[in-house]
């Protein structure tokens, strides 16, 4: 996994773990009640009960807390069991990315991530540095490749399998059914592990 931007504190005291416990959990909460853009560093360090020059020590903007947050959550949320048929491996990785991105802070802090990304590019640098999706699949896919001979390179296979989910909940706000993800999978392996027309 890419390192997260709060992992490179610059020099001096080392990290108070409940001051930072507290400091993503104020985030998370002040991005449901308040919204990405209202937010403020200030904001952030009162409802955590910390000092702002503590938060500065460790992280430069919001976007590199939010996003230490989004990942470090991510790691836990998006991790599966291996299931016994491939595609059923995929579905089961697709529902757990629905419910990451709809229902857990974490995620809804990585979707106001991606949409600050399409104006910020300072923001945009530290989404495409972390690389969550893709690193939160890479379990799954490297699970089910030995059935899966045309599977593309990583970074495609990733963005194959959580694209369309992550694109119908930013447009929609709405996610994909159970039997849509299904389908999805289905069709997606049967298209790795079928070989190509000559």
């Amino acid at each position: 996994m890419s390192s997260t931007p709060g992992e490179h504190a610059s020099p001096g005291r080392p990290r108070s773990e409940a001051a930072r416990i507290a400091v993503l959990q104020a985030v998370d909460d002040l991005l449901v009640e308040q919204g990405y853009a209202a937010m403020t560093m200030k904001g952030i360090a009162e409802r955590a009960g910390v000092g702002r020059q503590t938060v500065y020590r460790w992280w430069s903007t919001k976007a590199e807390i939010l996003l230490e947050a989004s990942v470090g959550d991510a790691a836990h949320e998006l991790a599966t069991e291996p299931r016994a048929r491939p595609a059923d491996d995929l579905t089961a990785f697709l529902q757990a990315l629905t419910a990451f991105l709809t229902t857990s802070p974490a995620g809804l802090a990585y979707r106001a991530l991606l949409g600050e990304a399409q104006h910020d590019s300072a923001v945009r640098d530290l989404v495409r540095t972390a690389d969550l999706l893709a690193t939160a699949a890479q379990a799954v896919l490297t699970r089910i490749s030995r059935h899966a001979d045309h599977m593309p390179p990583a970074p495609l296979a990733a963005a194959q399998l959580t694209g369309p989910v992550v694109t119908v909940i930013l447009q929609t706000g709405s996610p994909l059914p159970p039997a849509l993800l299904a389908d999805h999978a289905a069709i997606l392996f049967r298209a790795w592990a079928a070989k190509p027309a000559h």
